[in-house]
């Protein structure tokens, strides 16, 4: 009977050795503060679910508004009212998120970045490219249906002149933060390839549940519906985890979407095609053959 008490004590003994070690070696969640105007903000709802249906340990560090902003308005913000710089001060965020406007450089990013890396010198900062709003018009000449009218080759030069009047500048000022502070702590998301991506699945007939342009904008700005967002969110989750989405299950937005399998299955594919494809996405030729791509 010792013996037999001996032996069970020590069996015990080894499972609750088992237990706590694997509970030691879980990662500590990724802790993600997103900073950012209204074609970004969303991801902050959107982001944790997803996390948790891949199986990604990830924590909320907290979210901040302020509609059609500068991150720079953001930085300006007085301190009892700025979330963000609370955040960073304190070392609580791994991954900062940021949305800036169209007028660059912006200061902003520079400043957030620098206020981070000294409580937390792994910060990393993860730039949206967003997708130009009113279609590169002037506000009040443009309205959504219009876009209805798209074609692959209007979409091909409204994405070359975004890139020639505005995503070329932000690369710049990235390429000179990351010098000044002496790492690549600055990515940029390109989600405004996905979104083009996408809208040219549209304009040939060949996305899943989507018929119209207008079936991704729900006004004339350019604000998102439930796909783009989604396709957003994807972007930011393939950049903030370095995973390919692939496989994630539809996501409750999506659900009353015509084809919502096959639509889901093609903004992951959409979203880890942009992310991996652009040289300043921080998602290395390492992590893209790890994930089988």
């Amino acid at each position: 009977m010792k013996n037999l008490r001996a032996r069970s004590l020590a069996v015990f003994t080894v499972l609750l050795a088992l237990v706590f070690s694997g509970r030691a070696e879980q990662a500590a969640p990724v802790r993600v503060f997103v900073c950012a105007h209204s074609f970004m903000i969303f991801t902050a709802k959107m982001l944790p679910p997803m996390a948790q249906s891949a199986g990604v340990p990830f924590a909320s560090a907290g979210q901040q508004m302020l509609g059609g902003s500068r991150v720079l308005q953001h930085w300006n913000l007085p301190d009892e009212k700025n979330v963000a710089k609370s955040a960073l001060r304190e070392g609580r965020v791994d991954v900062l998120t940021l949305s800036p406007h169209m007028l660059l450089p912006d200061e902003g990013i520079d400043n957030f970045t620098k206020l981070g890396l000294e409580k937390n010198p792994n910060l990393r900062v993860l730039v949206q490219a967003s997708w130009p709003g009113f279609d590169g018009e002037m506000p009040g000449t443009f309205h959504n249906e219009r876009r209805n009218d798209a074609t692959v080759a209007s979409l091909e030069t409204l994405r070359a002149g975004l890139r020639e009047r505005w995503l070329n500048a932000l690369e710049t000022q990235v390429r000179g933060l990351n010098k000044t502070v002496g790492r690549e702590a600055v990515h940029i998301v390109p989600v405004g390839d996905a979104v083009f991506a996408l809208r040219e699945l549209i304009a040939k007939g060949t996305a899943p549940g989507l018929t119209k342009q207008t079936d991704l904008f729900r006004d004339d700005i350019g604000h998102p519906q439930s796909p783009l967002a989604e396709l957003v969110t994807y972007c930011h989750f393939a950049a903030i985890t370095r995973r390919n989405p692939a496989g994630l299950p539809v996501p409750a937005e999506l659900r009353n979407t015509p084809h919502s399998e096959e639509l889901n299955r093609v903004l992951q594919k959409l979203a880890w095609d942009a992310v991996t494809a652009y040289p300043m996405s921080g998602v290395k030729a390492a992590e893209r053959a790890a994930a089988g791509q």
